[in-house]
């Protein structure tokens, strides 16, 4: 787990050696075991930004470019439901920092949590659809999705309403 940007992994060697590749900063609270039986607590936007920052700053001072770098703030790595949908709300706080938003939505436990019956994961298609086609909407460049097809679709919709 990388806590200290100037604890070399193996993977920021990578990116910092080789020009064309890229590197994706995902914020996870805690580890997969206790992620979801021990959520954040207090303001998860300002938390999850402050953490991206950081990191983005750390591998800028590796000499690697900002054009390089995307961040991820992480849906369900660790957040309750009112969480995950408080970083959708507020998205363009994440998007402030100038790098581009890769979001992943799809399937997500949150999205269940929405609805009025139980949802298992192959039943979220809509949830996960509207979900991407928001997060799309508000700024994100890249959506993480299962049902790539549905999800080509509505943004096709979208971006052809959008002219």
């Amino acid at each position: 787990r990388w806590t200290d940007p100037t604890y070399p992994l193996a993977a920021t060697d990578v990116v910092a050696q080789h020009a064309s590749c890229g590197v994706c900063l995902m914020h996870m609270h805690r580890e997969p075991q206790t992620m979801q039986t021990e959520p954040m607590q207090g303001d998860v936007v300002m938390q999850v930004l402050h953490f991206l920052e950081h990191h983005a700053k750390a591998l800028s001072a590796l000499g690697i470019e900002k054009t390089r770098i995307v961040l991820d703030p992480g849906v369900g790595f660790g957040k309750t439901v009112a969480q995950n949908f408080a970083l959708l709300a507020r998205q363009q706080a994440l998007l402030a920092l100038g790098y581009p938003l890769l979001v992943g939505w799809s399937r997500k436990s949150s999205l269940a949590g929405m609805a009025n019956t139980p949802l298992g994961p192959t039943e979220r298609l809509v949830p996960s659809v509207a979900a991407a086609l928001l997060a799309v909407e508000r700024g994100a460049r890249v959506v993480r999705v299962h049902d790539v097809a549905a999800t080509a679709q509505a943004l096709k919709v979208w971006a052809t309403a959008r002219v």
